[in-house]
């Protein structure tokens, strides 16, 4: 998996949140100031920025950090000029820096096999545990994410390994454990905002524990009709002490957090002024719930106005020293809120929409995840509905009896009902990436009924048996394993050739019910299929056939002209193409294509775009997301 993501993001060009990560996290390390990219927490960032900053060390690389430039100085949150500017107009080596800064990424991507591997191996075994990490490492969207500076695989991780410290608390509810769970989850705080979903989950698994807790005991003091010891679950004095035992945890685990994040962003605003701070939260937030209060914080007090509370308490607290820190944490987060709100145009098939479907993302992991996996999801379910047959004979004493021995698989399947859930509500429909946090627990849960399916223990042998039944015998012991295991092999193998024959255009990944990346620019793009990465790979292709000109419509965080020079002619979708000199070759990002070529769906503005390039074909695709067409 490492060497797979490695040596494909060699060839790789910056993508588009890339542009906007790597500068703001070199500017939080060398200059402790968030003021770009906010609405991200820093923790990525800053690993990717301390990579850049040890590679300049170690290899005696100069950095020329574009301090006088507007965009820095006075443009609210200037991410985007910014992250151009100091990466491919500051005399820089951004090719060098890319490298430098995706490095870092590298070590989540491990981490995370690391923990999915040991709490597999915790709960279900080896074999469990071995299969789960090959779903993992033959992922075509965790190889392809795992290799950028951006968040999704780090917000995977952040999620995966919250969770498994946080049942570690509910099964052992002790001072340590809850300290661990709460640091690792201040921690998990600052990779990605999305994972603040983890806290209604936490306190809905709180509930449900003590709720299982209790009736299984209440259950077993019935059965057995002995008395317990004071202070026991079973009694009500003993129910109280644990629901007491487990709010002051759950209340301790919150506080190390916030320890946590307010440790992690002190540097962050150290050298960010506190007017520039309150006049950038002031200026981004001031549509944030209808508008600002007349007076500060008086929405807060008046119900038809709360919805713009949060804004106004974060923007009362950066006023406050002691507190900026913090604010500077919930400025990004409302900026998520603010921003998923309002969703983002895309491409989806065959329609543009800026609103969302609900249909995306379950049709989107249908297609951009393996097929191989898909028939083993579907074995794994088939299999755990007959092994629960029994179940739904008493299906609330049953439900309670399994939740309380089964609290991991529990807190698993409920993450990824909210996630999908919150996803599928949400109308930024913009990548699978988006609910790549989900795939972990998908992996672990669906390789435990594989490997339960593949050991369902044969018949006895038996000597009385009729010649028929022997031969029955037979078939179940030897043929019946045999086919499965068989089934198994070619399954994996299956999807190790399909994800591996993709290489080195992993984030164009699509699976054979489309016919392969070829055919993805049909149902879907952006970050599923076009994030800008093949820009060094077209301008390898025009060196190659010796193109002296071409116009280029490009999608994505590289500056076309820092490869191609004077060969590049920039152009867009909106312009006349009989400006275009005669015989010329013109290029064109998949994303910015299909957003011309898609049917605009109802009450959305049509983009009047590229309608006349529908009669011509390409002469060549760049990596699945670049069209390069030849107009005479």
């Amino acid at each position: 998996m490492l060497s797979l993501a490695f040596f494909s993001m060699l060839g790789d060009s910056q993508t588009m949140d890339e542009v906007s990560h790597l500068p703001a996290g070199y500017s939080y390390i060398t200059q402790h100031d968030m003021r770009i990219n906010p609405e991200h927490p820093p923790l990525m960032k800053d690993m990717a920025g301390l990579g850049v900053w040890i590679w300049s060390k170690i290899s005696g690389t100069q950095i020329n950090f574009p301090s006088e430039i507007k965009a820095w100085k006075d443009d609210i949150n200037g991410q985007w000029d910014f992250g151009f500017n100091f990466m491919y107009y500051s005399g820089n080596n951004a090719d060098g820096m890319l490298i430098a800064g995706r490095l870092p990424m590298f070590l989540i991507l491990l981490i995370l096999g690391i923990y999915i591997f040991k709490w597999s191996k915790k709960l279900f075994g080896s074999k469990t545990a071995l299969l789960a990490l090959f779903f993992y490492s033959f992922s075509p969207t965790f190889i392809a994410h795992g290799r950028l500076v951006t968040t999704d695989v780090a917000a995977s991780a952040a999620i995966f390994i919250s969770l498994y410290y946080f049942v570690g608390w509910l099964k052992t509810p002790n001072t340590k454990n809850v300290i661990i769970a709460g640091v690792i989850f201040g921690l998990a705080l600052c990779a990605k905002f999305s994972v603040f979903l983890l806290i209604p989950l936490f306190v809905f698994l709180i509930v449900i524990w003590l709720i299982s807790s209790v009736v299984i005991a209440r259950s077993e003091t019935t059965k057995q009709s002995r008395d317990t010891t004071t202070g026991s679950p079973r009694s009500p004095i003993g129910s109280l002490a644990m629901i007491v035992k487990y709010l002051g945890g759950f209340i301790l685990l919150g506080l190390v957090s916030l320890l946590v994040i307010y440790i992690i962003y002190i540097p962050h605003v150290w050298n960010y002024p506190m007017e520039r701070q309150i006049n950038d939260m002031r200026f981004v937030l001031n549509l944030y719930g209808n508008g600002p209060d007349q007076t500060p914080l008086a929405s807060c007090i008046n119900p038809s106005r709360i919805s713009r509370c949060p804004a106004e308490i974060t923007i009362w607290m950066a006023t406050k020293p002691i507190l900026r820190p913090l604010a500077q944490y919930l400025y990004g987060l409302l900026m998520v809120v603010q921003r998923a709100t309002g969703g983002n145009t895309t491409y989806f098939l065959g329609e543009v929409s800026a609103t969302g479907w609900a249909s995306y993302f379950p049709i989107v992991y249908a297609i951009k995840e393996p097929l191989a996996m898909h028939i083993l999801t579907i074995i794994a379910l088939l299999f755990a509905a007959y092994s629960t047959k029994s179940f739904w004979k008493k299906p609330i004493s049953g439900l309670f009896n399994w939740i309380n021995g089964h609290i991991a698989e529990f807190a698993m399947l409920s993450f990824i009902a909210l996630y999908w859930y919150s996803s599928i509500s949400s109308p930024l429909n913009i990548g699978v990436r988006h609910v790549l946090p989900t795939f972990p627990f998908i992996y672990i849960l669906i390789s435990n009924q594989i490997i339960k399916w593949l050991s369902i223990k044969e018949p006895e042998k038996k000597d009385d048996l009729t010649a028929y039944e022997k031969l029955k015998f037979l078939e179940h012991a030897f043929f019946g394993s045999i086919l499965k295991y068989s089934i198994l092999g070619i399954l994996l193998l299956w999807q190790l050739v399909s994800v591996v024959s993709t290489y080195p255009y992993f984030l164009t990944y699509f699976n054979e019910t489309i016919g392969g990346p070829k055919n993805g620019h049909i149902y879907a793009a952006d970050s599923n299929l076009d994030w800008g990465q093949d820009f060094k790979r077209l301008a390898k292709w025009v060196e190659e056939n010796n193109v002296q000109r071409i116009y280029v419509d490009y999608f994505g965080g590289t500056v076309g002209e820092y490869y191609l020079g004077n060969k590049l002619i920039p152009w867009s979708g909106q312009k006349n193409p009989n400006l275009m000199a005669p015989n010329s070759y013109l290029a064109v990002s998949a994303t910015f294509r299909q957003q011309c070529f898609g049917k605009p769906v109802a009450g959305f503005e049509p983009l009047n775009c590229y309608q006349w390039l529908k009669n011509y074909e390409p002469v060549e695709v760049i990596g699945n997301s670049i069209f390069v067409y030849y107009i005479p």
